[in-house]
């Protein structure tokens, strides 16, 4: 890169040691710059402008290219720039550096415009501090809301058993149950004997007959029934 940033100053020079003398006598010699160009720490974009400042006027302008510039910056007729100071700037941007004209010049100057943002220096980093006194407790948030319920759990196991429970009292009787039908009737009594005044022990008669039945009935149903 230096070489050819150097192989284009030479070229420069020699294109102004080929105008004739004739056009000397009538305007003073430029003072050639050339070299890198770059902006914001990165390689100037082709077709980027290269101005060249003196006393705040615009006095020379190009283009870089390939990340280049050559720049020829020369006064108007007869006037000179002897001694005065060019500032360069890169798309607008003032380049850092700068140089100092002189008659028929000629330097090589790598420039490097750099924008306010890019261009601030940061400072350093200063120590930790000493951590601080920890502070009160905030006040509680607002209660958040309920979360979806859980998975069941599986089933613990069994528990022992009971005791036995006391003994129910007895239930109520139950209903009478239906008449059973009449039994067959019972064979006949002895005949009694005949007495005087046979009417009191007919009668008598009659009613332990009468008797003896009913036993006889009642007999038969008790065995019905059992």
């Amino acid at each position: 890169m230096t070489k050819t940033r150097f192989l284009a100053l030479v070229t420069a020079l020699a294109l102004l040691l080929a105008i004739p003398t004739a056009v000397f006598a009538q305007k003073v010699p430029p003072h050639v710059f050339v070299g890198a160009v770059t902006l914001d720490g990165a390689t100037a974009a082709d077709g980027a402008a290269i101005t060249a400042w003196i006393d705040g006027d615009q006095v020379a302008s190009t283009t870089a290219s390939g990340g280049e510039y050559s720049l020829l910056v020369e006064p108007e007729g007869d006037a000179s720039f002897a001694g005065k100071t060019v500032s360069f700037k890169v798309s607008g941007v003032d380049a850092t550096e700068t140089a100092t004209w002189s008659q028929g010049g000629g330097d090589v100057i790598d420039l490097n415009g750099a924008t306010a943002a890019s261009s601030a220096t940061v400072g350093d980093t200063g120590n930790t501090g000493a951590q601080g006194p920890k502070g009160s407790t905030g006040k509680a948030g607002p209660e958040g809301p309920a979360g979806p319920a859980g998975a069941s759990g599986s089933p613990g196991p069994a528990g022992p058993a009971g005791s036995d429970g006391a003994a129910g009292s007895d239930g109520a009787a139950g209903a009478a149950g239906a008449t059973g039908s009449a039994g067959p009737a019972g064979s006949d009594g002895a005949a009694g004997a005949d007495g005087n005044d046979s009417g009191p022990l007919a009668l008598i008669a009659l009613i332990i007959a009468a008797v003896a039945l009913l036993a006889a009935g009642g007999s038969y149903m008790m065995g019905r029934r059992a």
